[in-house]
């Protein structure tokens, strides 16, 4: 995995390498397409951890933080991919909002977009009765990301 600058100011752009294997695919060789939901949140996880983020147990031992739950997503398939395609996640965050933030993913094969996926995600607590709780999206990890 490798970060490289974002062409906008406001977010870096991780690479999550993929080697699809035959297992990813369905009966006709084609990657059945919850895997690439997968690959996404794999890719969200690694972009924060690249970006010098804490993983998340250790966040959530220290500020209450467990991690960044998935609110909302949204995914455009274009070409289909198969078992032995090496392919690569892009990731930035396209917006922060208050409590929220807004992560693209960008899933290629050389320089053909296959598939793209925006999330909708939240920095989360847990209250005093363990239910999950949207906290402000913290300035230092932000400023890592950014």
């Amino acid at each position: 995995m490798t970060a490289i600058p974002d062409s906008t100011p406001s977010s870096r752009t991780t690479i999550l390498p993929i080697q699809v294997h035959f297992g990813d695919c369905d009966p006709a060789g084609i990657v059945f397409f919850p895997n690439f939901s997968r690959w996404m949140d794999a890719s969200s996880f690694e972009f924060f951890m690249l970006c010098g983020v804490p993983p998340w147990r250790e966040l959530e031992a220290a500020r209450g933080i467990i991690g960044t739950p998935l609110l909302e997503i949204h995914t455009r398939f274009l070409r289909p991919a198969s078992y032995g395609d090496r392919l690569e996640v892009h990731t930035s965050v396209a917006e922060w909002r208050a409590k929220t933030f807004v992560q693209r993913h960008r899933i290629v094969r050389g320089d053909d977009l296959l598939c793209e996926g925006s999330e909708v995600r939240a920095f989360c607590t847990r209250d005093a009765t363990g239910r999950l709780k949207a906290v402000p999206v913290p300035e230092d990890i932000r400023a890592l990301c950014s």
